[in-house]
């Protein structure tokens, strides 16, 4: 993974607090599930929520999607393109705009 100069902070940050040992794949992909579901709290029960708030918990999403992938040596604008040239082939614009019907039941 290229290093950008927030993953070049977020490890320095890391690395000055000795946090390297906690940060294994399976440890950022728990804590990026969690602070997931932080983001989804900001929208509970309520259409209005606090931008403030949202933008932090964005944030703690972003950060930890970018430790996740360094640790595993993941080009992160990569695998999200191959990811989105699969997605192309499942959901053809002819069969699948306007709808949010899965791939699997769209029509031929």
């Amino acid at each position: 993974m290229k290093k950008t100069n927030l993953l070049e902070r977020l490890i320095k940050f890391r690395d000055a607090r000795d946090w390297k040992q906690f940060h294994t794949p399976q440890n950022l992909a728990k804590s990026l599930s969690i602070e997931a579901g932080e983001l989804l709290e900001c929208f509970q029960w309520t259409d209005e929520y606090n931008l403030e708030d949202v933008k932090s918990e964005v944030a703690d999403v972003y950060t930890y999607l970018l430790l996740f992938a360094n640790s595993l040596d993941l080009d992160l604008d990569k695998v999200a393109s191959d990811k989105l040239a699969v997605s192309e082939k499942k959901y053809p614009v002819d069969k699948a705009k306007g709808n949010a019907t899965k791939y699997t039941k769209l029509k031929d």
